[in-house]
């Protein structure tokens, strides 16, 4: 029900109208490995991926919540006490420092719906995400109900990214595919 509420308050802002399924929560988290560093989730909405990662070991102190929806991210910090959750768009990323302080995460795992929001807003994300916040050797995981990588082909060769298909989910509804965004070399 929260993301239906969340849908009808602004359309634009959810992807889906029902959550993401265990078998997609499964492949987005399958390759974060948590041993090298803290992980930030974009647009967690009722934290289906918020779970697979804890469930894979991730200490929730280890774990910071970005959600612009207040219903949300208040149902997020009463669900998952330990992560930190921060109430704010994704795109004012590149105008703070990192989220854990001198550290910076290992791995950025989105559940933003990239293809409805603007590109201006898509390239503030993704510019803050590899400018400020993740890794140098860190990876973005983005998934997509379309086969094509959400992330333009064009602001991926201007910040030096490169993009592979890690896999798809069919069993979730509608079927997805996870890609992970890195640096070249």
């Amino acid at each position: 029900m929260h993301l239906l509420r969340a849908w009808m308050r602004d359309p634009r802002s959810v992807g889906a109208l029902a959550p993401s399924g265990p078998a997609l929560a499964r492949l987005m988290t399958a390759h974060v490995d948590h041993a090298h560093g803290p992980v930030i989730e974009l647009g967690p909405g009722t934290g289906v991926f918020t779970r697979a990662l804890l469930e894979r070991g991730l200490p929730g102190h280890r774990l910071v919540l970005v959600e612009t929806d207040a219903v949300l991210a208040a149902a997020l910090a009463q669900r998952y006490p330990h992560a930190r959750v921060l109430r704010m768009d994704a795109a004012r990323l590149g105008r703070s420092s990192s989220l854990f302080g001198d550290e910076r995460a290992s791995a950025v795992i989105s559940g933003l719906p990239l293809l409805s929001i603007p590109a201006d807003k898509v390239a503030a994300i993704i510019e803050g995400v590899f400018e400020r916040q993740l890794q140098s050797d860190g990876a973005l995981y983005q998934f997509t109900y379309g086969l094509r990588c959400p992330v333009p082909r064009s602001l991926r060769h201007r910040l030096g990214l490169q993009a592979e298909r890690v896999g798809g989910a069919w069993l979730n509804l509608p079927p997805a595919w996870v890609w992970r965004i890195r640096r070249k070399g």
